[in-house]
C-alpha cells in the first residue's frame, strides 16, 4: 500500500487548515454589514476608523486608516456586533512607511491608526450594529459634532427597515458658510495657500473645557446639561447630527436588517 510522504502530509494539512478557515468566514461575510466610503470632495480625504474594545479592526491592507482619493470610494465589511467610528483626515501628507501628519483628524502621525483615534475637531460617523442577541437585531448610528467639525459627512442607509431608518448627518460646510463662531475656529496654512484657512471647527467642550459645556461633574445628565450657544449654532447647521453629548432625541437612528450604509466625505447640501 501506498504512504504519504511528509510533504504531501503537510500540504494535506494545510488544505485542511484552509477549508475550515473558510467555512468559519461564509457565514460571518453573509451577516457582515457593508460599510461604502464614498468621497465627494474636491480633495483627497484620509478615513480613520476606530473599532470600540473587543471589536476588530477595519481598513483593508491598512488596518484603521487609508487614502481615499476625490471622487473614489472605499469598501469595508464588519461583521454582526460591531461598534466604533469613521471619520475622514484632511491635509494629509504621509512617506513611504505611512509616517506624516494631518492637518485635521491626525491620529498619531500615522496613515494607519490602527487603534488610535482622531484629535478633535473631527466629524465622527458612529455605529453600534444589531447582533443575534440584540433587540429586533438593530443597527444604531448617528453623525456626531460633539469632538468638533472639520468634514460634512452623511450616513445613508440600504435595505433596513423602521420609523427611524434614514438619512443622518451634517451635509452644511461650516467652514464656508460662515456659521462656525469666531471663538471655535481654527486656522492653519495650507500647502496651496501662503494664507491662514480655516480648516476646522471646534465644540465648545474642546474650546474652554467647561462642565457645562462637556456636560461632566454636576452637569453630567440630561437634565443638567442643555444646549448652549454654540451647540444651538451647529443644531441649526446640522438638524440631524449630535451637536453635543445629549442630543440623542433628534440625532440617533436606528435600522432593522440593513445591508448597507454609505458613509459620504462632503455630501451635496440639503
Amino acid at each position: 500500500m501506498e504512504t504519504m510522504n511528509a510533504d504531501s502530509t503537510d500540504l494535506l494539512r494545510r488544505a485542511i487548515l484552509l477549508l475550515l478557515a473558510t467555512c468559519l468566514l461564509i457565514p460571518a461575510m453573509v451577516n457582515a454589514t457593508t460599510f461604502v466610503l464614498s468621497n465627494n470632495c474636491a480633495h483627497d480625504v484620509w478615513p480613520g476608523v476606530l473599532a470600540d474594545s473587543g471589536n476588530p479592526m477595519l481598513g483593508g491592507s491598512g488596518p484603521g486608516g487609508f487614502l481615499l482619493p476625490a471622487g473614489q470610494s472605499a469598501t469595508l465589511y464588519a461583521v454582526a456586533g460591531w461598534s466604533g467610528r469613521f471619520w475622514g483626515r484632511t491635509g494629509c501628507n504621509f512617506d513611504g512607511a505611512g509616517k506624516g501628519t494631518c492637518l485635521t483628524g491626525d491620529c498619531g502621525g500615522v496613515l494607519a491608526c490602527n487603534g488610535a483615534g482622531g484629535d478633535p475637531p473631527v466629524t465622527l460617523a458612529e455605529f453600534t450594529l444589531g447582533s443575534p442577541t440584540s433587540p429586533n437585531k438593530a443597527d444604531f448610528y448617528d453623525v456626531s459634532l460633539v469632538d468638533g467639525y472639520n468634514l460634512a459627512m452623511s450616513v445613508a442607509p440600504s435595505g433596513g427597515s423602521g420609523s427611524n431608518c434614514r438619512p443622518a448627518g451634517c451635509t452644511s460646510d461650516l467652514l464656508h458658510d460662515g456659521r462656525c463662531p469666531p471663538q471655535l475656529q481654527v486656522t492653519a496654512t495650507e500647502p496651496s495657500s501662503s494664507q491662514p484657512q480655516l480648516i476646522a471647527c471646534r465644540s465648545a467642550c474642546d474650546a474652554f473645557a467647561s462642565p457645562e459645556f462637556c456636560c461632566t461633574g454636576d452637569f453630567g445628565s440630561p437634565q443638567t446639561c442643555s444646549p448652549n450657544s454654540y451647540s444651538k449654532a451647529f443644531k441649526s447647521a446640522c438638524p440631524t447630527a449630535y451637536s453635543y453629548a445629549y442630543d440623542d432625541p433628534t440625532s440617533t437612528f436606528t435600522c432593522i436588517s440593513a445591508s448597507s450604509y454609505t458613509i459620504t466625505f462632503c455630501p451635496k447640501p440639503q
